[in-house]
């Protein structure tokens, strides 16, 4: 990969005039450009710098002055860094606007990133107090391929320590973030600050990356969709692993269309990724962006994450609901739905702990490591209180044996049995059913109390299917808990069935609108910018 460079200066002649137009636009008694940036697009953004109406440095300074006015403040922290290149970046956007240059596609997009993707030009902590100071070479295959959009990489997110934790969002480098709708309670984890501070408008849209539930998790618990696409469709080069054969990096937004234009971006082959496959993507995604996209489509309700004798009787009911809206969009519901030993296979794959095995290979990406051993951070003490646990379990594995070679090997998917066995089970009951897709609640329960996020840990579907049998899978606003706390519909579909899933939850969300904002992070007057 090539390392990436700043935005090169503009010549002379066009700084000055860059500096004249600045002046005496700051200077105009109509000289506050105004935009909405609570809930606003892609599209928003684009048709009003298009239009003269504001510049991309506007667009920015706004998004920055959010951050710096709500994020402290008010106690949700999910930002750990602005991007200090991001007014340069969006100057030299404004400046090929000027002289009629083409744009990237995400031009002036600001994206709020996971501190686990790679940046050359910020840090990349990976929640880690340990990695506070590394800065990486290069980009991320996915961060690269956004700036050569054009999008602002504006700030990282706070994450959960190595990404070890699906229920809450826990740093030793910045701290615990939490949930945007209810600060007293959790945004789920790992990319809990990706997804609070895309839902209070940090940003446009975000990029998350998914072990067994951290894109989905936190979309569900912040009213966005989130997309985890099928192992071997998109690159995880550049993003610090925590189980290399389950991760999956990719966006985060408050709408379909937006998480999609990111997603066209971003999904592609990258020799860099051993477990990548050529020829996968679609050629547009944004074809699939489909309003009427439910009509004639089979979805099969999956009654083995649905029916826990602990799921709460008004998620239930909300998916319920959701079923009627889906009928009523043209979709047929097959209910139940059933693959074949679900349970038993599920119960038989063990989970791999590579994760040392995984990060020493990404420390050997980088060009100073701060160190070789993640365990050595067990000696320093930086560790998080509330992932020590999880870093302990971890710990006595092998750090310089692949795990396919372990004593008791842990295979590398695709090779592994029984994953394999779970995934020729689920499509042949999609066959089987001729269903397009299977649906149930991303989580049954609603977002755990913040002080208690263990005890309150229930109803997290994310872990078993689409990880486990390397599916993809969306998530989209169904509702709110108690008219308060957002709950999330999640649809999985066949291997590289991407372009499907989307059709589905664009259509769903064009036909319901469940996606709100959350209170207490309103438009910032003139006199606060």
């Amino acid at each position: 990969m090539q390392k990436q460079h700043p935005v090169p200066f503009p010549a002379m002649k066009q700084v000055l005039l860059t500096c004249l137009f600045a002046l005496l636009h700051a200077c105009s008694p109509e000289a506050t450009p105004r935009l909405a940036l609570v809930e606003s697009t892609i599209s928003d953004i684009q048709q009003a710098i298009r239009a003269g109406e504001l510049t991309c440095q506007d667009v920015v300074r706004a998004y920055i002055a959010r951050i710096e006015h709500y994020d402290q403040s008010s106690g949700l922290n999910a930002i750990t860094e602005v991007n200090p290149n991001a007014l340069q970046y969006a100057a030299a956007i404004d400046d090929a606007l000027a002289n009629g240059q083409n744009v990237g596609e995400l031009f002036c997009a600001p994206i709020l990133v996971k501190d686990n993707f790679d940046t050359f030009d910020m840090v990349t902590t990976g929640g880690s107090l340990a990695l506070k100071d590394s800065i990486p070479p290069d980009d991320a295959f996915m961060i690269a391929r956004l700036r050569e959009a054009d999008a602002i990489v504006l700030a990282k997110t706070n994450m959960a320590e190595w990404a070890f934790s699906p229920r809450e969002t826990i740093s030793s480098s910045y701290g615990r973030t939490a949930n945007a709708y209810d600060l007293n309670h959790v945004p789920a984890g790992s990319s809990g600050g990706t997804a609070s501070g895309i839902a209070a408008s940090f940003g446009v849209a975000g990029m998350g990356s998914d072990t067994g539930n951290s894109i989905r998790g936190p979309s569900s618990h912040l009213a966005l969709f989130g997309i985890r696409s099928t192992l071997g469709l998109t690159s995880r080069d550049g993003v610090i692993p925590l189980v290399f054969d389950r991760d999956i990096a990719g966006p985060m937004a408050r709408t379909v269309e937006d998480a999609v234009r990111l997603f066209n971006v971003v999904a592609d082959y990258d020799p860099n990724d051993p477990l990548a496959e050529p020829g996968k993507r679609e050629a547009d995604y944004r074809d699939f962006l489909n309003a009427d996209g439910l009509q004639g489509k089979r979805i099969g309700v999956f009654r083995s994450l649905l029916d826990h004798v602990d799921a709460d009787p008004e998620i239930k009911q909300l998916f319920m609901a959701a079923l009627d809206e889906l009928r009523a969009a043209g979709a047929e519901i097959v209910d139940p739905f059933a693959i074949a030993d679900f349970e038993e296979i599920s119960d038989s794959i063990p989970f791999c702990g590579r994760f040392r095995y995984d990060v020493g290979q990404y420390f050997q990406t980088l060009e100073n490591p701060p160190l070789l051993d993640v365990n050595d951070v067990l000696e320093t003490g930086e560790i998080a209180e509330a992932t020590r646990g999880s870093f302990n379990f971890y710990a006595g594995f092998p750090l310089d044996v692949a795990p396919d070679n372990w004593e008791e090997p842990c295979p590398t998917w695709p090779n592994h049995p029984q994953r394999n066995q779970l995934l020729a089970n689920a499509i042949a009951a999609m066959d089987a059913a001729n269903v397009d897709a299977i649906t149930f609640p991303t989580w049954s329960n609603p977002p755990a109390h913040i002080d208690r996020a263990g005890e309150e840990y229930r109803g997290d579907n994310n872990q078993q299917l689409a990880p486990d049998a390397g599916l993809p899978a969306v998530t989209v606003p169904m509702g709110f808990w108690q008219d308060r706390l957002p709950a999330g519909l999640q649809f999985v579909g066949r291997p590289y069935s991407e372009g499907t899933l989307i059709e589905l939850a664009y259509a769903y969300e064009q036909r319901t609108h469940h996606r709100r904002p959350p209170p207490g992070f309103d438009e910032l007057g003139s006199e606060q910018e």
